[in-house]
């Protein structure tokens, strides 16, 4: 047959199969979500999250030893106070949990990248994430809180603060208090673009922040919305995010390659604990090959765009980086 083009003479062989590879990504690039919990001398595997750990601040090494030994640089800390009030005042405590745990990672491991995730459900007794009017969160008395919240985690030693909660106006109001108190170069990556989702089940037991009424569709995004999506992500571009994020990754690849096409800011996505269970539930199973999967789901978040990737799957995919089997 005469055929003047082939695309299988690229891929005869596994060296030119990489040499062609349009998709790349290395371990830079891996951010690993931790969790610290408050007390002392305790490690707990979290049910839903096999092979996921709550950790003491004293404890920590058993946790970040790991991490760092794979060549992933970057954490993303979440915090499980012992005490919780209305207001989530552990959240911007000078000696709350991700404050203390942040302290110590940048004394004990000054080459890792610390982000804190700015967010009051981990911290509120009732697990919302901002001040209840009522039973309503009121947007506006939280993006103080928020921004407190902020500032006590960079002067507690993070890098990068990462607000979650999805208030309006919060990117504007953790820039100008960063800013007001010499903070100006500490960059903000905005969870932009974060559905209410139901992959986010198992994260709510690890942290134990699940809503004690209600939901949180009133802040949380509709999934159904693309649009509603594009204008959530040029808002915090405009109000001075550094970076911005689609939670979760899987079921919304098309909204990161989107918004990477529309703006010029570097892109994150998050491979929620939800992802992460279904996988490790099918693998257990035997019902799927769990690396294989693991490194699909991964370049399919970077092949649509996003130049960070946030799982619990980092140190794997460090793994098959340097194997080749990846990247």
């Amino acid at each position: 047959m005469e055929l003047t083009y082939r695309p299988r003479r690229l891929r005869t062989s596994a060296q030119l199969r990489k040499m062609v590879r349009e998709t790349r990504m290395d371990k830079s690039s891996l951010i690993y979500p931790v969790f610290f919990m408050d007390g002392t001398d305790r490690v707990e595997e979290i049910p839903s999250l096999p092979g996921q750990y709550r950790c003491t601040v004293d404890r920590m090494e058993e946790i970040l030893d790991p991490v760092v030994a794979s060549g992933v640089g970057s954490i993303l800390l979440f915090g499980i106070p012992e005490e919780k009030d209305e207001k989530g005042s552990q959240a911007y405590a000078e000696n709350g949990i991700v404050q203390r745990a942040l302290r110590k990672a940048k004394e004990k491991y000054p080459e890792l990248f610390l982000i804190a995730d700015v967010c009051m459900c981990e911290y509120t007794s009732h697990g919302h994430c901002g001040v209840l009017c009522g039973h309503d969160v009121d947007n506006d008395r939280t993006l103080d809180l928020l921004a407190a919240t902020a500032l006590s985690q960079v002067e507690a030693g993070a890098d990068m603060v990462a607000p979650s909660d999805m208030m309006d106006g919060r990117i504007r109001a953790i820039r100008e208090c960063l800013d007001r108190n010499g903070h100006s170069s500490t960059p903000i990556m905005s969870y932009a673009v974060k559905f209410a989702s139901a992959f986010y089940g198992p994260f709510r037991e690890a942290a134990g922040s699940a809503p004690s009424f209600g939901d949180r569709q009133g802040y949380q995004m509709d999934y159904h919305n693309r649009r509603e999506a594009m204008k959530e992500a040029l808002l915090d571009v405009e109000e001075g995010a550094d970076i911005l994020m689609v939670k979760p990754a899987m079921s919304f690849l098309d909204l990161v390659r989107e918004i990477k096409d529309a703006t010029d800011l570097p892109m994150a996505t998050y491979s929620v604990s939800g992802e992460y269970a279904m996988v490790k539930a099918a693998a257990g199973n035997g019902w799927l090959d769990e690396d294989r999967i693991v490194c699909e789901m991964a370049a399919s978040a970077f092949r649509a765009g996003a130049d960070l990737y946030i799982t619990y799957f980092a140190k794997e995919l460090a793994g098959f980086m340097e194997e080749g089997r990846i990247g």
